[in-house]
């Protein structure tokens, strides 16, 4: 046994609180370290040598094997490799990538450690390790202080926000006070905000699910350089949602494999820089700068992969399988996929005579969310079976089984098929555009424009395009680049990011990506070219910036993959005038005693004028998550037919709250901007 100092955390942690700051301490562990020094525990036992890190001397944090057989902190380890290529015991060759998370056992018997809060002037509470972060957010008279005294300096307070909203919006039921004074870290609601999400049934006395509660918390990602971080964001103070919240992970991306972050997850520090009042283009700048960041993020916690709970709604029911092998190398005999319209991973069959086929649990169609707690929700098939092929004697699965599998007795293809046939296909979907006409949100607007130019028949326009009513997002035809050898460049009028709306006045609003390419190519052979497009307009300055930057291309780009990889920023579609959005309907089911699983923001107030009405917040284990189709930053733009243009939040409130068992929501879906 050996016996651990604690560095400078004990120094620390001992004299007075009054020099704490909340920008400065860190929100894990408490203590005031540097952003990208390691996590500062005071611990109260000695701890064995076996799981101390060879590098920091202290017990591990994250810890991971090399296939040399020695254990290090993550942290350590990503660090110390940025600058060698060896282990640093035995010396041999080692690249981070050949690395894997240490067994269960361990991580078990590390979160186990007792520690005391760091906070000890205050609070002398002692716990395990796995607890100090919930001891803080939810117990810890310092921490809370520090908190509350943070966001007054922010915000104003929430019964001034009450004071502001309509006499017709409800000021709250006790159940969201309650929440909101347990997790003062989320996001107070601002004017406009609904939040059906947190109400309670009027008409009976069901209580909220006890899990419906957001939690801060930090993730740590390392990235090469230029490497994308994989996931896309809404939001910013320029905009109507006002946080930035993660829309979309994206498949087989550096925020995939590492696992943490989710959807709807709001995003409020990044390397101890706020993103709480900053625009749009500003927060992708941060998370652009660095290759090491640390995210402070919300989130939900509506969905708790390590209960045994089931569902009260159609998605089905959520199961945890334990599977045993006889030794570390046996398979278990399950083959896994990725659907297409779907995130996550899948089981697709399971072997005859294989360990899973013989336990008898597992079922074809399972949706895994989980292995040996590790979040596989938005994760793929290769990180399972590394999960599967690193782990122990024992393999813990949780898995969420369709509704229809569970009723009709298991049998996977019939489970298959009634999955199939609730999400049936929407042709509305496609060619189908706005007749919901209504303004922009404030500060964004558009502008026409039209060039005129007399050419050579054979001369190229030198324009590049993206889009199509084809496409994933059902995005009009827009401009992904002006080359410096076209008349277009010359003229100077047409811009990257403009949409296209006629040439020769032949309409592409409605057109597929082929199409578009057909006609352009059909009329850019007649010597006299006739082009508008539509450009979108914010308020803010910084975006306007970084568009004029991004139009100056390096003529020796790659044209292709500059026509594959440009996307407008999400705030550009923001812009565009309602008869260019295309909708689509989305119905949702839940039982009287259920919340639809949606917070909204938006509303005509008199301070701000009419603004749109978008999705804020998704939460886990809701109608609206398990469908998956609504995404944060979505509009809403009419509710069972009825438009919502003009509505103010105590109009559209009980027009949700008297929709029993089922709802249809009319929406447009921009893509959100990638970083």
């Amino acid at each position: 046994m050996a016996a651990i100092e604690t560095k400078v955390a004990t120094s620390s942690s001992n004299c007075s609180t009054a020099g704490l700051s909340w920008v400065r301490v860190c929100k894990e562990c408490g203590q005031q370290h540097e952003g990208q020094d390691s996590h500062l525990y005071e611990y109260q036992d000695e701890v064995d040598d076996e799981l101390v890190c060879h590098i920091c001397l202290q017990p591990l944090l994250r810890p991971m094997d090399t296939p040399c057989g020695h254990t290090y902190c993550f942290h350590c380890l990503s660090n110390f490799l940025k600058e060698q290529d060896f282990c640093p015991v035995d010396r041999q060759r080692l690249q981070l990538h050949q690395c894997r998370p240490s067994s269960l056992l361990v991580r078990n018997l590390l979160d186990k450690l007792t520690v005391t809060c760091p906070h000890s002037e205050e609070c002398q509470q002692q716990m395990q390790r796995c607890e100090l972060q919930p001891h803080l957010h939810n117990r810890c008279p310092v921490f809370r202080r520090l908190r509350e005294e943070a966001e007054k300096r922010k915000r104003p307070s929430w019964q001034e926000l009450k004071g502001r909203k309509g006499d017709g919006e409800p000021s709250g039921d006790s159940k969201q006070s309650t929440n909101l004074s347990r997790n003062p870290t989320r996001e107070q609601p601002e004017p406009g905000l609904i939040n059906p999400a947190y109400e309670e049934s009027e008409d009976d006395n069901t209580p909220l699910r006890s899990s419906l509660v957001a939690e801060a918390n930090v993730v740590e990602l390392f990235r090469e350089p230029e490497e994308e971080l994989g996931f896309r964001i809404v939001g910013g103070k320029d905009t109507p949602l006002g946080n930035i919240v993660i829309q979309e992970v994206v498949r087989d991306s550096l925020a995939a494999r590492d696992g943490r972050l989710a959807p709807g997850d709001h995003i409020l520090e990044v390397n101890d820089i706020s993103l709480a009042s900053v625009p749009h283009v500003r927060a992708i700048a941060v998370l652009r700068q660095h290759s090491f960041l640390r995210l402070t993020v919300m989130q939900e916690k509506g969905f708790n992969p390590h209960g045994n709970t089931t569902s009260n709604h159609n998605p089905g029911t959520v199961l945890q399988v334990m599977l045993m092998k006889s030794q570390r190398s046996e398979p278990l005999g399950i083959k896994l996929i990725r659907k297409s319209d779907e995130s996550g991973v899948f089981i697709l069959d399971l072997l005859s005579g294989g360990l899973a086929a013989k336990d008898g649990k597992l079922r074809n169609n399972d949706k895994v969310l989980a292995i040996n707690g590790h979040d596989l929700r938005h994760g793929t098939p290769e990180s399972a079976a590394q999960i599967i092929q690193a782990s122990e004697m024992r393999v813990n699965f949780v898995v969420m089984r369709p509704a229809e599998a569970q009723e009709e007795g298991g049998s996977s293809r019939e489970g298959q098929h009634s999955r199939g046939s609730r999400r049936a296909p929407e042709p509305q979907y496609f060619r189908r555009q706005s007749t919901y006409m209504k303004d922009p949100p404030g500060g964004f607007s558009s502008q026409e424009k039209t060039v005129s130019l007399k050419k050579e028949p054979r001369l190229s326009l030198g324009i590049t395009i993206a889009g199509g009513r084809d496409c994933r997002s059902r995005l009009p035809v827009y401009i992904t680049s002006v080359q410096p050898v076209g008349c277009l460049h010359r003229d100077g009028t047409i811009k990257r990011g403009d949409v296209l709306l006629s040439i020769n006045g032949v309409d592409l609003t409605q057109l597929t990506y082929n199409e578009a390419v057909s006609a352009l190519k059909a009329q850019t052979a007649q010597s006299q070219v006739v082009l508008r497009v539509i450009q979108t307009l914010s308020e803010d300055s910084e975006e306007e910036a970084e568009a004029a930057d991004k139009d100056e291309l390096d003529p020796m780009d790659d044209l292709r993959d500059d026509t594959l990889n440009w996307t407008p920023l999400w705030t550009r579609w923001l812009g565009l005038p309602g008869h260019m959005h295309w909708c689509r309907d989305i119905v949702l089911h839940k039982t009287n005693n259920e919340s639809w699983g949606f917070s909204i923001v938006g509303g005509y107030e008199e301070s701000h004028g009419q603004q749109p009405f978008f999705i804020k917040t998704i939460v886990p284990g809701t109608p609206a998550h398990f469908d998956g189709r609504l995404k944060c930053g979505d509009e809403i733009v009419a509710v069972n037919g009825a438009t919502t243009v003009g509505m103010n939040n105590s109009s559209l409130i009980p027009m949700l709250k008297l929709q029993k068992n089922k709802v249809t929501l009319t929406v447009v879906s921009w893509p959100g901007s990638l970083v």
